[in-house]
């Protein structure tokens, strides 16, 4: 169930969208910009299209997640690998880091 998320969603709602990846992980596509995200998708590509298709620019979105048994946030997605911005999967900068957990934070109510 991919799911565009502009308001913090309540617990059932957050285990919903991480039934795609085993019932303990949610994979989310971040605008850091909007602080907005779409989640609950296989691949961060399907989400990040979801953004790009609502108006998002790509130099706005940043992949990862979040692991409901370890409460942790994760930003390592392939679409966050460009070349002269960002040479890794990893989100590096770390202001970039703390926006995206923030507002994965905020959004998904952990």
């Amino acid at each position: 169930m991919i799911k565009k998320i502009l308001d913090p969603v309540e617990p059932e709602e957050l285990m919903g969208l991480a039934k795609e990846i085993g019932g303990f992980y949610v994979k989310v596509v971040v605008d850091i910009e909007r602080q907005i995200l779409v989640a609950g998708a296989r691949m961060h590509i399907d989400e990040e299209q979801v953004l790009l298709n609502d108006g998002s620019l790509q130099g706005n979105l940043w992949g990862g997640g979040y692991d409901l048994d370890m409460k942790q946030v994760t930003f390592d997605s392939i679409i966050n690998n460009r070349p002269r911005v960002n040479s890794s999967s990893d989100i590096l900068d770390p202001e970039v880091r703390k926006k995206f957990e923030i507002i994965v934070r905020k959004l998904l109510n952990v």
